[in-house]
């Protein structure tokens, strides 16, 4: 089952896919977290490259560069870990690219989503946890760790734009995304929620 965890900036992805992993596997499960861009060594340089304030970009190439890292991401680590009979979890994955590429820098849907189509090779997450947050409070959150990266550096706007996709995203295909309000409540609160929809799509899968 793979299953990816989406949002704007500070919503609190990482928190939850780490719990949600530690559930899993007190369960009996096997769990393999991973994230994108990184999740490869390549990832890992690639995600250097597009996370570094210092790096000027121009937005296609930024686009191309996020293909490649999934690409590789796939082929190396996704698809094998699922052949072995695990659970992926997957902080970002496609809806990100079509959120930020698209609703924030505004590129053409048809291309985004051509490049998505081939960077994944058709990989479409069995469920999508969307973690809702309004830019104000997202990024707030995202910034009291520390220096802000590329994307955190921009403007407001941008973030709202990426929001408001990452929601068109999800009217458009409701039972595979499932948004959750992580605005206001608590971790654990946020967590029971998402283990009761996790739990609910295994039991649909047996």
């Amino acid at each position: 089952m793979f299953i990816t965890f989406e949002g704007p900036e500070g919503c609190g992805k990482s928190t939850q896919s780490k719990k949600l992993k530690n559930h899993l596997e007190a369960r009996g499960h096997k769990v393999l977290l991973t994230i994108e861009p990184g999740g490869t060594q390549v990832g890992k340089q690639i995600r250097e490259v597009l996370l570094d304030p210092t790096s000027v970009l121009d937005d296609a190439s930024e686009v191309y560069l996020f293909a490649a890292d999934r690409s590789e991401h796939v082929s190396k680590i996704i698809r094998p870990a699922l052949d072995q009979g695990k659970i992926v979890l997957c902080d970002r994955y496609v809806d990100s690219t079509l959120a930020y590429q698209i609703g924030g820098r505004q590129l053409p849907e048809d291309l985004v989503r051509y490049l998505c189509m081939v960077s994944s090779k058709g990989l479409v997450p069995d469920l999508t946890i969307l973690l809702d947050v309004p830019p104000e409070i997202g990024l707030k959150r995202a910034l009291k760790d520390g220096e802000a990266d590329r994307f955190e550096k921009e403007k407001q706007l941008f973030h709202e734009r990426v929001r408001a996709k990452y929601l068109q995203l999800a009217n458009d295909d409701p039972e595979r995304i499932k948004i959750i309000d992580s605005s206001q409540r608590t971790i654990d609160d946020i967590q029971e929620e998402i283990r009761k929809i996790v739990e609910g799509k295994l039991n649909e899968k047996q």
